[in-house]
């Protein structure tokens, strides 16, 4: 009876305790002499690497950041997020691989907290595929994991990785992207050892399902693929020794179709790309990696005027994705990273112009395998 006694007043204490500390954080202002309302969303503007570090300053602080209904409107109030490049590097030497973010406006990195242990054990980084929403701040990495069918989420805003369902068809080495909101798997090989698949699917993160779609026509060797409005466009790319022109086809989301790429797309796809205000552009992988706009018009690539990419600082491989505001970023090995601002004339012709960001030395051994832009 003394034993049950002592364990209901610990149980009463620990309970004031519990209460004392809700009435401290409620009465506790956010910042002192500002309305908890404006403090809120002077904390709506805090840089999302840091948010661990804001939790510690004080109870109030920690309650708030840690509310669902904080980061529903951070996610809402997408006018005052942030642009922050991501990217997916491996190092050749040790296989190790992580996730690194590039704060744009203060050029400072911060590294990712690493993926689940069946990401750690692919045999190349390439094995997997990447896509995300960018506006959604959200990071999918899919196969090369457990049985290849593994799929996680990065969710930015609250710096975490999370299981989703994983994919019905295991594969490697596919292509991916996100078509209307919906992230597409296509091709790949099923065991990584030569045997192929046509096999495509698509994710819906509202629902966490999985959906089979129309099967590409042919197996397709994973080189690039871009999404252009309601279509993707997958091609295997140029292949030594130049022998045969490349195979490429094109998704149509609102028919569930595909048809062949035309002869002028594939045939001057010579690197990876960028898709900037609805129009394709790529980094030329040969000479001094020229950058290149197609013209659907008239089924060819122009050169686009203005400055080269800067050769003497940047090394393949490259890893590109673009912003919406237009800026291009290509990252390279040593994960330096190019941005170029890329504007047209009145003649219809583009230009664009190079800024460099260096990487800390500590990069150096680092390539890029995939970059993404999210908004935070």
């Amino acid at each position: 009876m003394a034993e049950s006694e002592t364990r209901s007043n610990l149980n009463t204490i620990k309970d004031h305790e519990e209460e004392d500390e809700e009435t401290i954080t409620k009465t506790q202002p956010l910042i002192p002499g500002l309305p908890n309302e404006i403090a809120e969303l002077c904390l709506l503007r805090l840089p999302y690497p840091y948010h661990a570090l804001f939790r510690s300053v004080s109870s109030s602080w920690n309650k708030t950041i840690t509310n669902p209904s904080f980061l529903f409107s951070k996610q809402s109030l997408s006018i005052i997020s942030s642009p922050y490049l991501f990217v997916f590097a491996f190092n050749k030497s040790t296989a190790k691989i992580q996730w690194q973010s590039l704060d744009l406006a203060s050029g400072r990195w911060f590294v990712l907290p690493p993926m689940p242990n069946s990401f750690t054990k692919i045999s190349s980084p390439h094995a997997l595929s990447c896509s995300s929403s960018s506006r959604q701040g959200k990071l999918f990495i899919l196969g090369g994991g457990d049985a290849n069918r593994s799929a996680v989420v990065y969710t930015a805003l609250t710096n975490r990785w999370s299981f989703i369902s994983p994919m019905r068809n295991p594969r490697t080495y596919f292509n991916a992207g996100n078509v209307n909101g919906k992230i597409m798997a296509v091709g790949g090989s099923v065991d990584g050892f030569g045997e192929a698949t046509t096999e495509v699917e698509s994710y819906d993160p509202e629902t966490d399902t999985w959906t089979s779609v129309k099967r590409v026509p042919m197996v397709l060797a994973k080189y690039d693929s871009a999404v252009i409005g309601k279509e993707m466009c997958v091609t295997e790319g140029w292949a030594w020794p130049f022998m045969f022109p490349p195979m490429g086809q094109v998704y149509d989301s609102d028919e569930n179709t595909w048809r062949e790429m035309s002869g002028g797309m594939k045939e001057g796809w010579t690197g990876v790309s960028v898709v900037i205000r609805g129009r394709l552009f790529v980094i030329s992988e040969h000479g001094d990696f020229p950058m290149k706009v197609y013209f659907s018009e008239d089924d060819t690539w122009r050169y686009v005027s203005g400055e080269k990419l800067p050769g003497d600082k940047m090394r393949r491989p490259f890893a590109v994705t673009g912003a919406d505001d237009g800026r291009v970023f290509v990252v390279a090995g040593g994960l330096n990273v190019a941005e170029g601002r890329v504007s047209e004339g009145e003649n219809g012709e583009f230009s664009v112009v190079w800024r460099m960001v260096s990487s800390p030395q500590s990069f150096v051994h680092f390539s890029p395998s995939s970059c993404h832009v999210l908004y935070v």
